[in-house]
């Protein structure tokens, strides 16, 4: 159960000051708390005596007062160590889980639910910080503060009614035992589920469109609801395992309380101890019902926080899929592209989706890639920006293959935009200049230029600073194209890659983004990947991939002349526009 604490060692370690001052000044608060119940005690037997003076009352007050006002000044230190720790160990945690977020590579996001990683640095994490905070409190009141009792009661009252007092508390140690493992794996479970229904309020929010569009509001709407009966079943059995608990330590409390005052009204009678002692013992007993309710307490938030601790250790484990090299190569500013007998295929797959594959590109050379639907365009592409562990043969970008570089160093050099297009949730301005924070008015104009989304702009109500909504919701899928087209330009890379990333914009409007990247980017390297041969017309060379493999190489009139694949799907294409379909 303390499993957790190790754990979390090396923030104890790093935070000793914090949490030893913190448990000292607990610690001797929880003496101070016991000497009110001894006061009392002996106001009763110098009442019974005949010794109480208005003096000695007006002194019992005064220390009361002093007992009072100590106590709460030392409590709120403590309480405000112990609970500050707990939001700094949070707020570590939290930082790290996202640090190692950003670090990890695109096999990582394919076998994890986003729903599942945003439970872990929510509620998993929240879990984690009450066991540094409120675990630790639980903790020192469950144990140190009960054997304080224990003590007083022993030493200042009678260890004979005492041990009798206490007989009943093995029960306590017994379901600890018992209820540790089930709440442990109960919670697990629960979390599970919890990060499976995020997942699922993700993917609707983000589809309500499609979901609108197809008229699956009550399926979506009846699946949300079994998935959070689910979470609510999952919760619930963590709650039942929880309950057998209180009424436990209320058996005990009770017994408890019989022994004692049964055991000590017998030595108040044989005059082994004083009505006051006896008090004092009541009193005492009373103190113990919180220790009590602690441990159990104790339990709950150990095991939620162990489990929770587990998951997000677990996703923390893992390393990247493409590390990089203990000692990066010197960075080339040249942009060359050269694949040497590539071959490649991806962890989840039996298939190979790069076969052999070599071709040079030269440093400002304008390369077009096409092929049927699942011919290895996008895998050429992910090769290039070390999204996956490399197959065999080589891959340079610059003089160095791309293995002896960092994933900085080759990515620094390239300007993305993929066949997705990701919007944050911020103005039209923001999402541009997120390729180049510090451009100027003049880079960001040329930017929009270039990629033709200066025409869209009278059109937007407040136009640059135009909010898109989330993932661009309130654009047209050719804007989104054009801003994310916009995006990579600012940063003027060596090299532009577009993947597919004119296929949502009309044939006047590729067009003149495709004259535009020539003219602007004579002697830097441009890969566009397309459906449309329109797009790739220009290119100075012309890449045909078929089941991975080369299959054609040429300039445009080249491959005309070849009357192969891509002359086939040129005169379809043209034959399609003539026709107005």
């Amino acid at each position: 159960m303390l499993r957790v604490f190790s754990q979390l060692s090396w923030f104890f370690k790093e935070q000793w000051r914090r949490y030893t001052v913190a448990i000292i000044l607990l610690v001797i608060v929880s003496f101070i708390d016991l000497m009110p119940a001894r006061l009392l005690g002996l106001i009763v037997d110098d009442f019974q005596g005949g010794a109480l003076s208005v003096d000695k009352g007006l002194m019992y007050i005064g220390v009361f007062l002093v007992i009072a006002f100590s106590s709460y000044g030392l409590t709120y230190i403590w309480m405000s160590k112990l609970f500050g720790g707990a939001l700094l160990v949070e707020r570590k945690l939290r930082s790290r889980f996202m640090n190692h977020l950003l670090r990890m590579d695109i096999p990582f996001y394919e076998k994890r639910k986003t729903g599942d990683l945003m439970a872990q640095g929510t509620n998993d994490l929240k879990a984690v910080s009450m066991t540094a905070g409120f675990g630790i409190l639980t903790l020192v009141d469950s144990v140190v503060f009960m054997l304080i009792i224990l003590g007083a009661m022993m030493i200042l009252v009678d260890w004979k009614l005492t041990l009798a007092a206490v007989l009943p508390l093995p029960l306590i140690g017994i379901m600890i035992s018992i209820l540790g493992i089930k709440i442990h794996a109960r919670f697990t479970k629960a979390q599970e589920a919890f990060g499976s229904l995020n997942g699922r309020v993700l993917e609707s929010v983000a589809g309500m469109r499609v979901i609108r569009a197809f008229r699956r509001e009550r399926h979506d709407e009846n699946k949300f609801l079994t998935m959070s009966e689910d979470v609510y079943k999952r919760n619930l059995e963590v709650a039942k395992i929880e309950s057998f608990f209180e009424p436990v330590v209320n058996i005990v409390v009770a017994l408890s309380y019989v022994i004692g005052l049964g055991y000590g009204s017998y030595l108040v009678f044989a005059q082994t101890i004083t009505l006051g002692q006896l008090i004092t013992f009541n009193v005492y007993l009373g103190m113990m019902i919180w220790p009590m309710f602690a441990i159990g307490e104790l339990i709950n938030i150990m095991q939620r926080g162990a489990a929770s601790l587990q998951r997000v250790d677990q996703t923390l484990a893992v390393e990247q899929a493409v590390p990089d090299p203990s000692h990066s190569a010197q960075s080339d500013p040249l942009a060359n592209v050269a694949f040497h007998h590539v071959t490649f295929g991806y962890p989840s797959s039996s298939q190979k989706q790069l076969k052999d594959l070599s071709i040079m590109i030269q440093s400002g050379e304008t390369i077009g890639v096409v092929g049927k639907t699942g011919s290895g365009k996008s895998t050429f592409i992910k090769q290039l920006l070390k999204y996956y562990p490399a197959g065999t043969g080589d891959v340079h970008v610059g003089k160095q293959p791309i293995t002896d570089q960092s994933k900085l160093q080759v990515r620094s050099k390239i300007g993305y935009v993929p066949q997705d297009h990701i919007l944050f949730s911020k103005t039209v301005r923001e999402n541009i200049l997120f390729g180049k924070p510090d451009a100027t008015d003049h880079e960001l104009d040329e930017a929009i230029r270039v990629s033709a989304f200066d025409q869209d702009l009278a059109f937007l109500p407040d136009g640059l600073d135009t909010l898109v909504g989330e993932n661009g919701v309130s654009l047209s899928g050719g804007q989104k194209q054009r801003i994310s087209i916009a995006r990579a330009l600012i940063a003027a890379p060596p090299i532009l890659i577009l993947d597919d990333s004119l296929s949502a914009v009309d044939a006047k409007t590729e067009a003149k983004i495709v004259s535009n990247l020539r003219a602007v980017r004579q002697g830097l390297t441009t890969i566009i990947t397309a459906h449309r041969m329109s797009a790739v017309e220009q290119a100075d060379q012309i890449l045909v991939l078929e089941d991975g493999e080369k299959a054609e190489l040429g300039t445009h009139s080249e491959l005309m002349n070849e009357r192969g694949w891509y002359f086939e799907q040129v005169r379809e294409q043209t034959r399609g526009m003539e026709q107005g379909v």
